[in-house]
């Protein structure tokens, strides 16, 4: 990824912030800049979303690429958020405790760099969120 390209996004990646169409309440991540059910129609305006949610699916990771080959095993889910929206992305938790419907939370971390002296891309990761009582 261009290094500009980088930067323009890094708000959407640091907070969750997706679109929500005001005309049909359709909530979209990553953002849109039209909605696909009203189409010119739709008023799309931005939305963060609280990043809370479940594992809809995972498979866990034992060979990655050259970049990623140090986090082996990691878990790469689809969470769907409390809000709607299903995204992918790593849940950080030992390969055996992740599961189907476990309820997950979002944390700030690395995601990769571009070489050893390179630009480092951080952004949401989750994890599993504590059981409330």
């Amino acid at each position: 990824m261009a290094v500009p390209r980088l930067w323009r996004r890094i708000p959407t990646r640091y907070n969750l912030i997706g679109t929500e169409c005001q005309t049909c309440r359709g909530l979209y991540f990553p953002p849109r800049t039209t909605c696909p059910m009203c189409r010119r129609d739709g008023r799309i305006v931005e939305r963060k979303f609280k990043g809370t949610g479940k594992v809809i699916t995972y498979t866990t990771i034992y060979s990655a690429s050259a970049a990623f080959h140090r986090q082996t095993p990691y878990v790469l889910a689809i969470v769907k958020l409390d809000e709607g929206p299903q995204l992918t992305g790593q849940i950080v938790c030992d390969p055996d405790e992740a599961k189907i419907g476990m309820k997950v939370r979002p944390v700030f971390r690395k995601l990769g760099e571009d070489g050893p002296e390179g630009v480092i891309y951080y952004g949401t990761k989750f994890v599993p969120a504590a059981e409330v009582s």
